[in-house]
């Protein structure tokens, strides 16, 4: 399922239409024949990916107890034990990404997952970076390398790629073709 199409088709919807629709995928989540399903493939000790709404990302954990509603594990990312709903298991392994729609500038919350890398540029304008530490209504928490908390406007943060380069004795040229998307 593309999630980044079907949040973009929801762009024009009503706030009542998202209210309606949010009340029709509850009643959903909560089938028994849709919960059964799930259970029916979870057993102490696999490993399992889930969606993690409050940090907006997917992670890994090994399963603990299954339980009515809830499969309790524990996370292989923080080492904390969770209840987490049968809904939020992805035993299909599915992409979970929501990608900026074409002509779309600006991030929103739905892009971004705590521990990103992101950037900003400050009153001064000048460039800042850090790693989101939580996702708010109309703003996200960083705290830069340097230890400084800032809370900014998703319309004002930029993707940043982490990472550390090094120069091959061969000139680090990479052999392959551009493709494109």
């Amino acid at each position: 399922m593309d999630y980044s199409a079907i949040l973009q088709e929801l762009q024009g919807a009503t706030l009542f239409d998202l209210y309606r629709l949010k009340v029709g995928i509850e009643g959903m989540l909560d089938q028994p024949e849709r919960l059964a399903q799930v259970k029916r493939h979870l057993h102490p000790g696999m490993v399992i990916s889930y969606f993690n709404g409050r940090k907006n990302r997917q992670s890994v954990a090994e399963v603990i107890d299954v339980q009515r509603t809830n499969v309790l594990v524990l996370d292989k990312t923080d080492g904390q034990r969770w209840n987490v709903p049968l809904h939020a298991v992805n035993l299909a392994g599915v992409d979970t990404d929501i990608h900026p729609h074409q002509g779309q500038n600006r991030l929103d919350k739905n892009q971004l997952r705590i521990g990103d890398s992101i950037g900003f540029h400050d009153r001064q304008n000048r460039e800042q970076y850090g790693i989101i530490r939580q996702l708010n209504q109309k703003t996200v928490s960083i705290v830069t390398r340097e230890g400084m908390r800032w809370r900014v406007s998703y319309g004002l943060l930029f993707k940043v790629m982490d990472g550390e380069g090094h120069q091959e004795a061969d000139g680090g040229w990479i052999e392959g073709e551009i493709q494109e998307g």
